[in-house]
């Protein structure tokens, strides 16, 4: 099959960064990028200023227990969400940083553990993806894993962290429509959940 996107060679042969400059180091570090691109015409681009947030590899999870027909979902305080009329507390899938020398499988067990309290029995990949490649470099690795959600509950989080998780453990249905109605507004949690409604009968049949 051949590929959607351009060929690409390498980021010597593609890119010519002329300077990097740190602008900010605090929870997150932000760096000022003075490049050149090769344009699909084959010459290269003026140089541009394009500022980066160095965002982190990441490990996010949809837990769903198969025989309960229930996720398990947190709701945390979120910086980004000031403006938002639930106000800064959101509703998610779990989700971390995956540490130096940590798989992101391995990230997601872990997660689980410090967030919702729960051990994964299984889990799947969905996919992985850059969140704004426009300005961050973050990106995603998703996944569904199975839980036994009659042990999930109450208040979690990493203390040193800040954390103040409180978990939600909710019916499937229910899920989906929080998602319809825009209760669910963050885009790991819509990505899994709308994935789920699609391979739903293929996983209850693996995992129930």
């Amino acid at each position: 099959m051949n590929k959607l996107t351009r060929s690409y060679q390498s980021l010597s042969a593609d890119v010519k960064i002329v300077s990097k400059t740190p602008l900010h180091q605090g929870h997150f570090a932000m760096t000022a990028y003075q490049l050149q691109f090769r344009t699909f015409a084959g010459a290269w681009s003026p140089t541009i200023q394009r500022e980066l947030v160095e965002g982190y590899e990441v490990a996010c999870g949809l837990l769903f227990d198969p025989n309960t027909e229930q996720v398990v979902l947190i709701e945390q305080f979120r910086i980004g969400t000031l403006a938002a009329e639930h106000g800064p507390w959101s509703m998610e899938i779990i989700s971390g940083i995956i540490d130096a020398g940590e798989t992101a499988e391995q990230a997601l067990v872990r997660e689980a553990r410090e967030e919702a309290g729960v051990d994964i029995k299984n889990q799947r990949k969905i996919n992985a993806y850059w969140c704004s490649p426009g300005m961050s470099s973050e990106r995603v690795h998703l996944f569904i894993a199975e839980v036994d959600a009659t042990k999930a509950g109450g208040i979690h989080g990493a203390i040193d962290e800040h954390e103040d998780i409180k978990v939600h453990v909710v019916d499937y249905e229910r899920a989906l429509t929080a998602l319809a109605v825009g209760e669910i507004d963050n885009a790991p949690s819509i990505i899994a959940l709308q994935w789920l409604q699609l391979h739903y009968a293929e996983i209850r049949s693996a995992w129930a």
